[in-house]
């Protein structure tokens, strides 16, 4: 089961590594934000969409940059 599931991921994941990394640039960073703002135009807020998960990835590797990158809003 997990063979195939791992050759799934190698018949696709070559398409989609140029979208989807660990952000260590904020160029890096930017093409993430580019790339969700378009996930969220495609699924909106419907969680039972196929993008779903992948909008919430994507989400949480931006998160991790801004955590270690971003500094925080002064009041």
């Amino acid at each position: 089961m997990q063979n195939l599931e791992v050759n799934k991921a190698l018949s696709t994941w070559p398409a989609m590594a140029g979208m989807i990394c660990v952000p260590h640039t904020e160029e890096e960073y930017e093409q993430l934000v580019i790339f969700l703002d378009s996930l969220i135009d495609e699924a909106g807020e419907d969680e039972s969409h196929p993008l779903a998960s992948l909008m919430e990835i994507v989400g949480v590797l931006i998160e991790r940059y801004e955590e270690e990158h971003v500094p925080e809003l002064t009041k």
